[in-house]
C-alpha cells in the first residue's frame, strides 16, 4: 500500500466484503486498495494507481456507475467544507481532457479532510 500507510483509519467505515464484491473485475492484477470512503451509498476507492468513484444510482441501487480516474489525469481538486447554513461539503476534481470538474456532494459527517489527504497522496507523489 505504501503511500496510504500514514492515512489509513481516517475514512468512514466500508465493509471489506462489500468492497471486494463491488471491485470484483474492476481492479487490475497487482492493484491494491489503500483507502475507501463511503458517502451515503457511493464509495470513493483510492488504489495505488487510481481513484475509483462508485456511484450507486436509482431507488433499488441496481444501476452502478464506476468512474476510474488515474492520478496522473487529475490536474487539480478542491474540497469545500460545510458551513453554518449549508450542511453539505463539496468535492471537485478536474480531469485533463474534461470540460468541467467531476463534482460530488459530501454529506455532513463525511471525512472531507481524509478524502483531501488521500487525493493529495495520489496526485502529488
Amino acid at each position: 500500500m505504501g503511500l496510504f500507510d500514514g492515512i489509513l483509519g481516517h475514512g468512514s467505515s466500508v465493509d471489506p466484503t462489500d468492497l471486494a464484491k463491488r471491485l470484483d473485475g474492476v481492479l487490475i492484477d497487482g492493484e491494491q486498495v489503500g483507502l475507501a470512503f463511503r458517502v451515503i451509498r457511493d464509495v470513493f476507492v483510492f488504489t495505488d494507481k487510481r481513484l475509483i468513484l462508485i456511484d450507486v444510482q436509482g431507488i433499488t441501487g441496481s444501476k452502478v456507475d464506476y468512474m476510474s480516474v488515474p492520478y496522473r489525469a487529475i490536474t487539480r481538486f478542491s474540497v469545500e467544507t460545510a458551513g453554518t447554513f449549508d450542511l453539505d461539503s463539496e468535492l471537485k476534481i478536474w480531469v485533463s481532457g474534461a470540460e468541467g470538474p467531476v463534482t460530488k456532494t459530501l454529506k455532513k459527517g463525511t471525512d472531507v479532510r481524509g478524502i483531501q489527504r488521500a487525493l493529495a497522496a495520489g496526485v502529488l507523489r
